[in-house]
């Protein structure tokens, strides 16, 4: 979900994101995060995106050169999320010759990594 700020109408939080606003809390099928009562400002009817993104484990990035937030999904049960895309390093014997090969050899080009399995 891409936003240009952070308090966003309740109605585009819920059609958005799937989630909706209940009186038990935040809510996505059987599950439901229960949210301090000031999330939401019940004069305008927003919610504080901040919040809910610490609350339900969903990864908030800010781009400052476009003035833009982008609103990652929540987190599973396990509340892991990726927050960076950078690859872990990588260390494989090449093929040919038998030596390491380490994939930040190639920091600053464009890479692809292939992976498959027969199952």
């Amino acid at each position: 979900m891409l936003l240009d700020s952070l308090q966003v109408p309740v109605s585009d939080f819920e059609a958005r994101t799937g989630w909706s606003v209940q009186p038990q809390g935040l809510c996505q099928g059987d599950v439901c995060l229960p949210l301090p009562a000031d999330v939401i400002d019940s004069d305008t009817n927003t919610i504080d995106i901040q919040r809910v993104a610490d609350r339900a484990g969903m990864p908030l990035v800010h781009d400052e050169t476009h003035g833009v937030w982008a609103l990652g999904p929540a987190a599973g049960p396990d509340r892991r999320a990726l927050t960076t895309a950078q690859a872990p390093e990588l260390e494989l014997p090449d093929l040919r010759t038998g030596d390491l090969f380490r994939l930040s050899s190639l920091k600053g080009q464009k890479v692809m990594l292939l992976a498959w399995a027969s199952w």
